[in-house]
């Protein structure tokens, strides 16, 4: 099948790539519920060495750059107690961590996780973190723009691969709470 979105050659339904996907992203797709049919979430094959969004862009067109989202996970701090969370904002923005991110998880700092805790706890490969899949405890904070997007396109759980996901599955999946202004404008590169 034709991907609804940049210049794959195929695209296949989630559900017939789970051997592909890390486990904690199979099982998610596997245990899939709401409005969205789970054979609408999309897997195209990506070449691991390109998996950053900058260099990923750079190989597959600068049009894809609204049309795809960086999930990044984030861990909150009050007092002694720490909250690991996922942040997915389009990938033309970034996270307002000392802001939006702070408020929601009502935290007084908030930092990104360490490589290590964010691929320990996920289950997942660095620069793969994808929203689906996560631990079903951690809040999923999602900006309003991705769930506006037609098709979105997310890490696999892996470096190799993505997922095409409809936008408003995003606010269907665990603890997935839509917010607005969450991505901010990206500071111009020189």
């Amino acid at each position: 099948m034709r991907a609804p979105l940049g210049d794959f050659d195929e695209a296949r339904p989630a559900p017939e790539c789970l051997d592909l996907l890390t486990e904690p992203v199979a099982a998610a797709v596997r245990a899939w519920r709401g409005t969205v049919p789970a054979d609408q979430i999309l897997y195209v094959d990506t070449d691991p060495a390109i998996a950053d969004t900058a260099d990923f862009v750079r190989h597959h067109g600068q049009d894809l750059l609204d049309a795809s989202a960086n999930c990044v996970i984030v861990a909150g701090r009050r007092g002694e107690t720490t909250t690991l969370a996922a942040c997915v904002v389009r990938s033309a923005t970034r996270v307002d961590v000392n802001g939006a991110v702070r408020r929601a998880l009502g935290a007084r700092k908030v930092r990104f996780a360490p490589v290590d805790t964010a691929t320990g706890d996920t289950g997942m490969e660095y620069g793969g973190i994808t929203p689906v899949g996560l631990p079903g405890d951690w809040p999923v904070l999602v900006d309003a723009t991705v769930v506006d997007t037609a098709w979105v396109l997310v890490g696999s759980g892996r470096r190799r691969g993505k997922l095409i996901v409809p936008g408003k599955a995003f606010a269907e999946l665990p603890g997935a709470v839509v917010l607005e202004g969450l991505g901010l404008e990206a500071e111009p590169q020189p």
